[in-house]
């Protein structure tokens, strides 16, 4: 058996763990990923970017990676398959970006390999142990004591059920079914371009959904259908053809002809949360800390800001200029925000109509949603621009929002960050305050009554004095 060390063991090398090890990597943190796939599946799966995500992956330079490798983009997101638009929002990036997970993975992967880390793949991990001093990690042939372990291997977790964790939340009563379906010739009436939510989902009975979107080759389109009020007895059994063809036939009529069904997956309408996302030396992030039903697109984007948002807290506490309840922000942060998505999609699922009653209730609503302020609060939500960590004791309107990527003499403030570390944005000089902080001199803020704002390697603002105290020692 190989023994190796590591200062952080990540499990799982789906897009939250990549994004975490990416993280760490660029803060100079030794990190090794491990992942139970011998290779990447290439799979489509999810299918979008949400405007934060951008705005996350821009912060960090990737922006341009995932943009290479996209096929869309979508001008609008939606909340119960209803078009919401991102007016209102002061972002460089409104707009979901159409990339499989794949290519994301593919993307953030890259990336890693140029910081000098590299997936170890065939290595599932089987069992750990931890105590006050590390964590003792066995994959397959490989034995790694490391500093800490995060569990970012999805929703059945080898990680989170070691623990012995509550993952509890709603039992849904129906399924859904994802697929990959390239067809010998365009669908009557089926879209070639995905550039709106609008009139992607059918319903024809109770319960009952029918989506389509046009991929990136000629005739291929993923179909998601589903039956809220039904399930198989195996959530686990395979999807058939048979399956898949009743669900086209349903959206386009039997003219339409399926040439090759590429991949399909079966999921639940569960949605269940962590009931902690750290014990000891061991965190858990994306699916294996949340689960739920893929309303809105929301999934993937949770996962990589729970990894934006552990990354520069675990290297600074590695580094030893970490507050001592810097890293148990993590789970205070990012838990509540989970459990509001949960919230959201319950109250999605609400509006698939099943009775008559439902049915009204979906037409009012989609009545309201097209007010101005609906839309933006519903818009806010999905797509994640409208998270805030604001201290119990803030002292601007500002501390814990977004920072707004305006523009400086030299591009945008995004570009500030590429490096991982704290922005204190300042309209006069300024010395800088400590060796993890960026100093910028600007003459605007987009805040005018602010003369300085120390921002936090993720985007949000730290405070509107520049002390770099309560965050860095």
């Amino acid at each position: 058996m190989d023994e190796l060390t590591a200062e952080v063991v990540v499990a799982g090398a789906g897009p939250t763990g990549l994004m975490l090890a990416n993280e760490l990597a660029l803060a100079g943190v030794d990190v090794l990923v491990l992942e139970r796939m011998h290779e990447r599946t290439g799979l489509s799966k999810a299918l979008n970017l949400q405007p934060r995500t951008a705005e996350v992956l821009d912060l960090r330079g990737l922006l341009g990676r995932a943009e290479h490798r996209s096929f869309a983009t979508v001008a609008d997101g939606h909340f119960a398959v209803i078009p919401v638009g991102y007016t209102g929002w002061d972002t460089r990036h409104p707009y979901q970006l159409g990339i499989p997970q794949a290519e994301v993975e593919a993307a953030l992967e890259e990336r890693l390999a140029e910081q000098g880390v590299h997936v170890r793949r065939g290595h599932e991990l089987t069992s750990f142990s931890q105590d006050a001093d590390g964590v003792t990690v066995a994959a397959g042939d490989v034995r790694v004591r490391a500093a800490y372990l995060v569990g970012c291997d999805g929703g059945r977790s080898a990680v989170r059920k070691a623990l012995n964790m509550p993952f509890e939340g709603i039992e849904g009563e129906g399924h859904g079914v994802s697929a990959d379906v390239l067809f010998k010739a365009t669908p009557p009436g089926a879209p070639t371009e995905w550039r709106s939510m609008g009139n992607m989902v059918t319903s024809r009975s109770p319960g009952k959904f029918v989506g389509v979107i046009p991929l990136n080759e000629p005739n291929l389109y993923r179909i998601s259908f589903g039956d809220r009020l039904n399930r198989p007895e195996n959530l686990r059994a395979e999807v058939t053809d048979e399956e898949v063809r009743a669900a086209v036939h349903e959206r386009f009529g039997p003219e339409a002809e399926i040439a090759e069904i590429r991949w399909a997956s079966r999921f639940s309408d569960d949605s269940r949360l962590a009931a902690n996302y750290k014990v000891g030396r061991v965190l858990l992030a994306g699916d294996a800390a949340h689960i739920h039903f893929p309303a809105g697109g929301q999934g993937l984007n949770l996962g990589i800001q729970d990894a934006m948002n552990l990354g520069w807290k675990l290297a600074a506490e590695l580094r030893n200029r970490a507050p001592a309840t810097l890293l148990d922000t993590y789970e205070a942060e990012r838990r509540p925000v989970a459990n509001r998505v949960l919230n959201n999609i319950a109250a999605q699922n609400a509006l698939i109509p099943l009775n008559a009653n439902q049915l009204a209730l979906r037409s009012l609503f989609h009545d309201l949603a097209t007010l101005p302020e609906v839309q933006h609060h519903l818009s806010g939500m999905v797509s994640g621009l409208d998270i805030r960590y604001t201290p119990a004791k803030a002292h601007h309107p500002a501390e814990g929002s977004r920072l707004p990527d305006f523009p400086l003499n030299n591009g945008h403030a995004s570009t500030l960050f590429h490096k991982g570390k704290f922005v204190l944005l300042t309209k006069t000089p300024t010395p800088t305050p400590h060796t993890e902080v960026v100093v910028a001199e600007t003459p605007t803020l987009p805040w005018p009554d602010l003369t300085r704002v120390l921002v936090r390697p993720d985007g949000y603002i730290a405070n509107t004095t520049g002390a770099t105290e309560p965050w860095l020692t």
